[in-house]
C-alpha cells in the first residue's frame, strides 16, 4: 500500500463497476505451476488431459515463445480456456514483460476474452510497486469493461536485484497480489552472478572443511552451497507477512531429477508452497516434495491432540511439545486438509493415519 493512500481506500475497486477486491488470497493448492507453450500444438492438445494431474496449468507468452509466435500464443491460449474445463485445475498466465511490445496487448485481449477462466496474471521482471499498480488499475479497468464479478489476481516474479531490495514493497501493492516466485536465471544475469544455471546449486560455491592436523594439502571434505538461499528466504518473509504466497521457479536441468527434488524440497522447508514444472516428470516431483509426507502428518495431528487447548507443554516420545510446536503441526495438519481435498490418493493416504492414544 502506498504510504500517501487511505488505509479504507486499499480494498476500494479501482474502476467503477470492478469486482471488489479480495480481502484474503485463496489458499488453493499449487504445488505445480506446469507451463505450457500455447503457440505449440502438441502441447496444446495435452493441455486438456493434464486437468486434474496438476493444480495449475499456466500458458507462457513470455520467455520460450519466440517475437514471431507471440500473437499465436495469445490466440491459442484463449483458445485453450475456451475449449477447456479446468474443473479443480487453476488457470494462469505468464504475460510478456511490461516494457516489451507486447504487455498491453496480452492484457486487453485475455481479460475481455477468458477473464472469467483465469485465475492469476504471472508478471515477469517486477522491479517495484509501481509496475503491480499499473497492472491493476488496467486490470480494473478491463474488469469493469468485461463484466467480470471476481478480480483476477497477480503474481511476481523476482528476476531483478531492484525487486529483491524492492519485495516487501511489491508484496504489499495490491489486494490482486496472490504470491512471488524466484526466477533464478534472469536474477543471476541481472546480479552479474558468475553461473550459468538455471536455478540449483553451483560446484564452486562450496565451504571446505578446515585442515585436518594443518595439512592444508590433506584430504579435505567440501559441502556444496545454496545459492539462493539467501533470496528464498527473503522472498519467505515477505510473502508471510503480506498473506501471500512463495513460489520456488524454475529448474532448468529436466534430467537431473534428484538435484531437481533437493532444490524443491528445500524451498518447501523454507515455506514456499509450490514451484514450476517446465517437463512432465516434473510435477510428479513437485506433488510430491509439496505435499507433506504422511509420516508428519500423523506426528502433527499426535501433537495437536496431546496439546489439547494449546496452552502449557507435553512430552511425547521423549520431545517436549509446547504452543510453539503446536503452531508449526497446525501449520502442516492444515496444508495436508487442502491438499486431500483435490488429491484423491492423498486423501486416501492422510485419512488412513490412525491416531495412538
Amino acid at each position: 500500500m502506498s504510504s500517501t493512500q487511505s488505509p479504507k481506500d486499499f480494498f476500494r475497486p479501482l474502476a467503477v463497476g470492478a469486482p471488489e477486491p479480495l480481502r484474503e488470497v485463496p489458499a488453493r493448492p499449487s504445488r505445480a505451476i506446469h507451463f505450457f507453450d500455447p503457440s505449440n500444438p502438441k502441447m496444446a492438445a495435452k493441455v486438456p488431459d493434464m486437468v486434474g494431474t496438476v493444480d495449475v496449468l499456466l500458458g507462457n507468452l513470455e520467455d520460450a515463445v519466440k517475437a514471431d509466435n507471440k500473437l499465436a500464443a495469445r490466440e491459442g491460449l484463449v483458445e485453450i480456456a475456451r475449449s477447456t474445463d479446468f474443473g479443480p485445475t487453476q488457470l494462469w498466465t505468464r504475460i510478456n514483460s511490461l516494457d516489451s511490445p507486447w504487455a498491453l496487448d496480452d492484457l486487453t485481449t485475455l481479460v475481455p476474452a477468458i477473464g472469467d477462466k483465469l485465475d492469476v496474471i504471472m508478471v515477469p521482471k517486477v522491479q517495484g510497486a509501481e509496475d503491480i499498480h499499473y497492472v491493476d488499475r488496467l486490470l480494473a479497468q478491463l474488469e469493469a469493461k468485461a463484466g467480470l464479478t471476481r478480480p483476477i489476481l497477480v503474481h511476481a516474479i523476482l528476476e531483478t536485484a531492484r525487486g529483491v531490495a524492492n519485495v516487501e514493497e511489491i508484496c504489499g501493492a495490491s489486494p490482486r497480489m496472490q504470491g512471488l516466485s524466484l526466477g533464478p536465471a534472469d536474477l543471476a544475469a541481472d546480479r552479474r552472478m558468475k553461473t550459468t544455471r538455471v536455478g540449483g546449486g553451483h560446484p564452486g560455491y562450496l565451504v571446505r572443511q578446515d585442515p585436518v592436523g594443518g595439512d592444508i594439502d590433506g584430504p579435505r571434505t567440501t559441502y556444496q552451497q545454496d545459492l539462493w538461499h539467501y533470496t528464498i528466504a527473503r522472498m519467505v518473509d515477505a510473502c508471510a507477512t503480506h498473506g501471500i504466497y512463495p513460489y520456488y521457479g524454475p529448474f532448468g536441468d529436466i534430467t537431473d531429477v534428484v538435484a531437481c527434488e533437493d532444490q524443491f524440497r528445500n524451498a518447501f522447508l523454507l515455506g514456499c508452497v509450490g514451484t514450476w514444472s517446465l517437463h512432465p516428470k516434473q510435477i510428479a516431483i513437485a506433488n510430491r516434495v509439496f505435499s507433506p509426507s504422511v509420516e508428519d502428518v500423523t506426528h502433527a495431528r499426535r501433537v495437536a491432540k496431546a496439546m489439547g487447548d494449546g496452552t502449557g507443554a507435553v512430552m511425547l516420545d521423549g520431545k517436549m511439545e509446547d504452543d510453539a510446536s503446536l503452531k508449526q503441526c497446525l501449520v502442516m495438519v492444515e496444508l495436508a486438509e487442502q491438499l486431500a481435498a483435490v488429491d484423491p490418493e492423498l486423501k486416501k493416504a492422510y485419512d488412513a493415519i490412525e491416531l495412538e492414544d
